[in-house]
């Protein structure tokens, strides 16, 4: 499924709630626990990181000389 930033908001409003339903236009999930509500958080949040393409990568440059 392809999931989008709402669904990872509704989720984390649900957990920062401590409410085990989440309601998605004509939808309506109820988890177990609050603990699976966090691991489906975790998997939509994996999953909008890699749709989103490779994470840039940052180099940087240290000199321990003393300069001028």
């Amino acid at each position: 499924m392809a999931y989008t930033q709402k669904h990872l908001d509704l989720v984390e409003r649900a957990i920062a709630r401590g409410e085990k339903v989440v309601r998605y236009e004509d939808r309506t999930v109820e988890y177990r626990t609050v603990a699976e509500l966090i691991q489906a958080r975790d998997l939509i949040r994996t999953e909008l990181a890699s749709a989103s393409g490779p994470r840039s990568r940052v180099v940087r440059l240290y000199h321990g000389g003393k300069g001028l």
